[in-house]
């Protein structure tokens, strides 16, 4: 069992509840996982630049590099992956209350509300657990996603330039829209291209959901046959 799994089974009742309690199933916005998701983030984020930082050398690893690095390896979809290889969807579906059930089935699939639990399970165990227990366990839980980043390191937004230039076409971002609080702000932007959206994507800054709007749009654009079909 992953550390991550074992700190979750120990947290106390009154956090576990609130790690998968989505805010539409609450009349009180502070009984669902948002405000854990926020410092879960923090946590995340720290966990791993505290792990890669003294393992790479300076003299190739700059500033900018990290952090492209590290955004990669606590994506979206990253992030969706550590989810459900510690079966939180299925934790989330127990937890919907019985009149929510089928409609909550498509939500909790998405990688928005898994990376949001995620981050919640993150930030409960580093409440109840300490930052030092619960960054090991970070670290263990996003191995994977570490390694490729540093294997395959990825921008999406450079490759997703590079993609259009070759069909002469440029990209532009809009943010659609700005929820929560200003301490935990979640912003969704759109990568548009003459005119039209080809990707969406949400982070809780607009660089990340920059980002993110960008992979799904190079997903998008790699996947399409010529002339639109598929052979």
């Amino acid at each position: 069992m992953m550390l991550l799994a074992e700190l979750m089974e120990e947290l106390p009742e009154n956090l576990a509840r609130q790690v998968f309690t989505h805010a539409s199933w609450s009349e009180r916005r502070e009984d669902s996982y948002t405000r854990l998701a926020f410092l879960g983030d923090s946590v995340l984020a720290l966990a791993v630049t505290a792990h890669l930082y003294p393992r790479l050398e300076a003299e190739r690893f700059g500033a900018g590099r990290l952090t492209k690095i590290r955004a990669q390896a606590v994506s979206g979809a990253s992030c969706r992956a550590v989810a459900e290889r510690l079966e939180l969807p299925e934790r989330l579906r127990r937890a919907a209350p019985a009149g929510v059930r089928q409609s909550a089935a498509a939500l909790l699939e998405t990688e928005r509300v898994l990376a949001s639990v995620i981050e919640a399970v993150i930030g409960a165990c580093y409440l109840h657990a300490g930052y030092e227990h619960t960054a090991e366990a970070v670290v263990e839980a996003f191995a994977p996603e570490i390694d490729s980043a540093l294997e395959n390191p990825v921008d999406f937004k450079s490759a997703l330039q590079e993609l259009l230039a070759r069909r002469g076409a440029h990209v532009s971002y809009q943010v659609t829209a700005e929820e929560g609080p200003p301490h935990a702000r979640l912003y969704t932007v759109r990568a548009i291209v003459d005119g039209r959206e080809i990707g969406s994507g949400s982070g809780r800054s607009k660089k990340h959901a920059e980002q993110e709007a960008a992979r799904a749009a190079v997903e998008r654009l790699t996947s399409e046959r010529p002339g639109g079909g598929s052979s």
